[in-house]
């Protein structure tokens, strides 16, 4: 098997499999799009569109663009939402096998804690106990949304 294959990050960001919202952002480098599991509307991937699997594999360039990218979209999805807080946590693992990273971009309310006994990555692992499924409409007017906002800054351009 080469590299990046069979990995599902991968397939999503060359389209080999669709993606509810498509493609929010995408540079040379790095890609944006829609987290496909329960951790609702608005949560984001960040992604390098290379198939790497540690941080420190990234090349310079990409490590370059990576913070002023997140901080883009992380700004642009406070500006759309109005969270209390956003969330950005890496994730790598399948089953303790490295796969390709990718950073979840989640925004988070002081009002979860309605529903949910606590913040950070309980709140996650939580959300996915809960399997809340995402209602796809909301999902593409949400990424319609996301890309305008992105479009229209020039610092989200690579």
């Amino acid at each position: 098997m080469s590299e990046g294959e069979g990995c599902i990050a991968c397939d999503l960001a060359s389209g080999k499999q669709s993606l509810v919202g498509g493609t929010i952002h995408r540079s040379q480098l790095w890609t944006v799009e829609h987290c496909f599991g329960p951790l609702g509307v608005g949560t984001l991937i960040v992604k390098p569109l290379r198939h790497v699997v540690r941080f420190a594999e990234l090349t310079s360039d990409e490590a370059a663009e990576f913070g002023p990218l997140l901080h883009t979209v992380t700004s642009a999805l406070g500006e759309e939402l109005g969270p209390d807080q956003t969330y950005i946590t890496e994730w790598s693992h399948a089953g303790f096998v490295a796969g390709h990273i990718h950073f979840v971009v989640q925004p988070a309310w002081d009002a979860q804690r309605e529903q949910f006994a606590r913040p950070g990555p309980f709140l996650q692992v939580a959300m996915f106990e809960a399997n809340v499924p995402l209602v796809d409409a909301e999902v593409e007017a949400f990424c319609d949304r996301m890309r305008a906002r992105l479009g229209s800054r020039t610092d989200a351009r690579a």
